[in-house]
């Protein structure tokens, strides 16, 4: 992408012919700055993780849901313009803008605190342009305050992956002190790892990459084995963040007696055919994990900053993002990867 030749066309890139990675998916665009509507807040992107949905929306698994869409929903940047009806955001605040972007708020999901199951919701990168660009639209009501003083490279991670990664965490039932088997140790993976071992838990890793087997061991897990392996003592709680159909009854086995397996991905693979006895009996359950809401997310932002959570990350330029998405396929990130424009 070339060096902007005005103030008000902007780089990024879209999804305009969804397809494997190496048919090259993403395709570069220059724009003019979007607007903000009267709830909205404009922002200059400064930091943008690649989510592994990202991926998924680059290669069709999710349909798209408008044409030429710009992904990426893990926005750190500074408001630059405020739309009128704006209160609580003022031009030169650290903001996130995250993967919910919208919900009708009157629905039953929404009324009863489960905002994240509403029929109406909408979401960044996907029904609307997201932060693989210079600057980006986010609604006021779904943004969150950022500390101005972290480097926003590391906190790009926490709006997707970490929030997500919480509420797969709390999903999971993991009791106090328990024992935790984490199938798959990306973004999303290294960073709920770290909420479980601050609340006691001890964790068990289980991933085809040695490079993240290593990352888990130096973070504080007990183990850290082939995804395919049994964990040495029986897991009162699993999450699975790879979209690994094929782990499902791996680590259904793998649970203790009424332990819960929570599935992480917005897409998996499909699930082989599950033994009752082997997979189900003594009241284990499996269930999924859908988005978050707004509270999971300052919920975990509050707790990250308590726990000084580590995030380790792979920088790209804006220019390279085709070659993070392609990294993120090939299993090649360690820890997250983030975007930086300029």
């Amino acid at each position: 992408m070339a060096p902007d030749s005005g103030p008000d066309i902007l780089s990024g890139w879209a999804v305009r012919h969804p397809g494997p990675v190496a048919s090259g998916p993403l395709t570069p665009v220059r724009r003019p700055a979007p607007e903000p509507g009267p709830d909205d807040l404009l922002l200059r992107v400064e930091a943008c993780g690649v989510c592994r949905t990202d991926l998924h929306l680059a290669e069709g698994d999710l349909p798209p849901h408008r044409p030429s869409t710009v992904p990426g929903h893990e926005i750190v940047g500074r408001v630059t313009t405020t739309g009128a009806a704006v209160t609580r955001f003022r031009a030169g605040d650290c903001v996130g803008g995250a993967w919910l972007r919208g919900t009708c708020g009157i629905c039953r999901y929404c009324r009863a605190g489960h905002e994240n199951l509403c029929p109406a919701s909408v979401y960044t990168g996907w029904d609307a342009d997201g932060g693989f660009a210079e600057a980006a639209v986010v609604p006021a009501d779904y943004a969150y305050p950022l500390p101005d003083t972290e480097d926003a490279t590391l906190l790009a991670p926490l709006l997707c992956a970490g929030i997500i990664g919480y509420r797969a965490l709390r999903r999971s039932a993991l009791p106090a002190g328990g024992r935790l088997g984490i199938y798959g140790f990306g973004a999303s993976a290294h960073l709920a790892a770290q909420v479980a071992l601050a609340e006691g838990a001890t964790v068990h890793v289980l991933t085809r990459s040695a490079q993240a087997r290593e990352l888990a061991l130096e973070l504080g897990a007990s183990s850290a084995g082939d995804a395919y392996d049994r964990p040495p003592e029986p897991l009162d709680s699993a999450i699975l963040f790879a979209p690994v159909g094929d782990l499902v009854p791996v680590a259904l086995e793998a649970l203790d007696r009424s332990g819960t397996l929570a599935v992480a991905g917005i897409h998996l693979t499909d699930i082989p055919p599950l033994t009752y006895q082997r997979h189900l009996f003594y009241e284990r359950n499996l269930c999924s994990v859908t988005s978050n809401t707004r509270e999971d997310g300052r919920e975990f932002l509050a707790t990250a900053a308590r726990i000084g959570i580590q995030v380790t990350v792979s920088r790209y330029p804006l220019s390279r993002a085709p070659e993070a998405l392609a990294d993120l396929a090939a299993d090649r990130v360690h820890g997250a990867a983030v975007l930086t424009p300029g």
